[in-house]
């Protein structure tokens, strides 16, 4: 099963360079012969460069030039042309890039009804290139942010159209939202227009704030700084460092945030590019996480973050890791799902556990959780035996929970400030096919989406009653 990823924008775009970088780096430490294996096929293509830049695929045999099947699309081409001078610049060619010079200028209808329109025939085409070289599609995975013009814009474009196109592939979107003090005045704007659009087209959004990397990022070097973890704390984990990659220049502040993103996806990629007594694809975490096809927002938590050691965990150190992965300083958004309803939870293992590791653990857990009256036993787990680069193990755990909800609330809050003054409302209502009713009905899709979540939190400790699920005509 192959995954086509597409990075929108310039965020997104710096989270997939990470992810590239990395995955690679993974594939490297167990494929020590170079033979290109069904491992490097799910996001990789093989190459015959002989017969010039785009020879035949070979699908067994030595590596020889690796390209990964992935779109980067972004309408200034500051980031995607630093990739393709950098490293990975082997690993792209111009068949998989799209750019602009100008940008959207931090306006999601700039994105959405400008660029959209104007690139879709190239999108698509792409697209479909990209496509024919999959002999089994999976589904596809949008990385993005929410806050700025191209990400918000053109990302949920991307993803309508992904759905017009290959209706029947699941779409995953992994989403970076701004913090309240976010240095985009629009930001509530292109956030409250994206959700809008990741309401009704994205199978399954993994939400992630600015804020929670910020703290963890912090946390670290506080951590580093003071000493007091000693030698359980390496300082170039390869969770918040690039250290030991292709890559030489001097770190940027976002790279140890972008790295956090980049080591979640190859968490949740594991499965699809390795090995495992219990392995799990993205199409299995959309079918047995969402039981309701607009509550579609996980919220995930990594671990190791804060130990990062290369020394073999005892079961003792394993379970703490259980403990660890459902305690509010991993999360990767800032929520309190213990004190909410869980419709499902997901855990995503790696390394050398057992079976009977994630039972102990899941029953060992399980009472301190509010699960949903009728969804009792909603754990989905995976095991894949390929841990990440120096961890002897490593877990991510999605879990589709209410607290997703004061999130929304908070970014309804900021959107209504700015549109009760309609300040700088001129800048998107020029734009060919924005009316004003784009917004209202954003507004009044996230105040939907607020009441579901409502009604579910109304049922907690109490007797099953339903949101209404897809009515089937018959």
């Amino acid at each position: 099963p192959v995954s086509l990823p597409f990075a929108v924008g310039q965020c997104g775009n710096q989270v997939g360079c990470r992810f590239w970088d990395l995955a690679l780096r993974e594939h490297a430490a167990v494929n020590k012969k170079g033979v290109y294996d069904e491992a490097l096929s799910s996001f990789f293509r093989n190459i015959d460069t002989r017969s010039g830049n785009d020879g035949p695929d070979i699908y067994k045999g030595k590596i020889c030039s690796l390209k990964a099947r992935a779109l980067l699309i972004d309408m200034e081409e500051g980031v995607v042309n630093e990739i393709l001078q950098g490293p990975l610049r082997d690993v792209f060619d111009s068949k998989q890039l799209i750019t602009d010079v100008s940008g959207s200028g931090n306006n999601w209808a700039v994105g959405h009804k400008i660029y959209g329109y104007q690139y879709q025939e190239n999108i698509v085409e792409k697209l479909r290139k990209s496509a024919e070289h999959c002999d089994c599609l999976q589904c596809f995975f949008i990385i993005h942010s929410m806050g700025g013009g191209t990400g918000s814009g053109l990302g949920t474009f991307v993803l309508k159209l992904l759905e017009d196109e290959f209706p029947e592939v699941y779409r995953f979107v992994t989403s970076i939202y701004p913090s309240g003090e976010d240095d985009v005045i629009t930001s509530p704007y292109n956030s409250v227009l994206a959700m809008k659009e990741l309401n009704e087209h994205a199978d399954c959004v993994l939400p992630i704030e600015n804020e929670s990397l910020f703290d963890i990022v912090n946390k670290i070097h506080q951590m580093i700084n003071s000493g007091k973890l000693g030698s359980t704390l390496k300082q170039n984990s390869l969770v918040t460092s690039s250290a030991g990659s292709a890559k030489t220049v001097q770190e940027k502040p976002f790279d140890a945030m972008n790295n956090i993103v980049a080591n979640l996806l190859l968490n949740l990629t594991s499965s699809a590019r390795f090995e495992g007594s219990l392995n799990m694809d993205l199409n299995e975490i959309s079918m047995n996480l969402v039981p309701f096809p607009r509550l579609h927002y996980l919220v995930s938590s990594l671990t190791p973050l804060y130990t990062l050691t290369d020394v073999n965990v005892p079961s003792r150190r394993l379970d703490q890791m259980f403990s660890d992965a459902f305690s509010r300083d991993h999360q990767l958004i800032q929520a309190d799902p213990k004190h909410s309803l869980y419709l499902a939870c997901a855990l995503l293992v790696r390394g050398n556990v057992q079976v009977s590791d994630l039972r102990r653990n899941i029953e060992r857990l399980k009472p301190s959780l509010h699960f949903v009256s009728w969804n009792q036993e909603g754990w989905k787990t995976g095991l894949c035996s390929v841990p990440p680069v120096g961890h002897s193990h490593s877990l991510l755990a999605l879990a589709n929970n209410t607290c997703v909800k004061p999130t929304f609330i908070q970014l309804k809050d900021r959107f209504m400030k700015l549109y009760k003054k309609k300040a700088h409302l001129h800048h998107y209502l020029h734009v060919d096919g924005m009316e004003q009713s784009c917004f209202s009905e954003a507004i009044s899709s996230l105040s939907d989406l607020i009441e579901e979540y409502d009604e579910l939190d109304t049922t907690k400790g109490g007797p099953r009653t339903d949101p209404s699920r897809l009515k089937i005509a018959v």
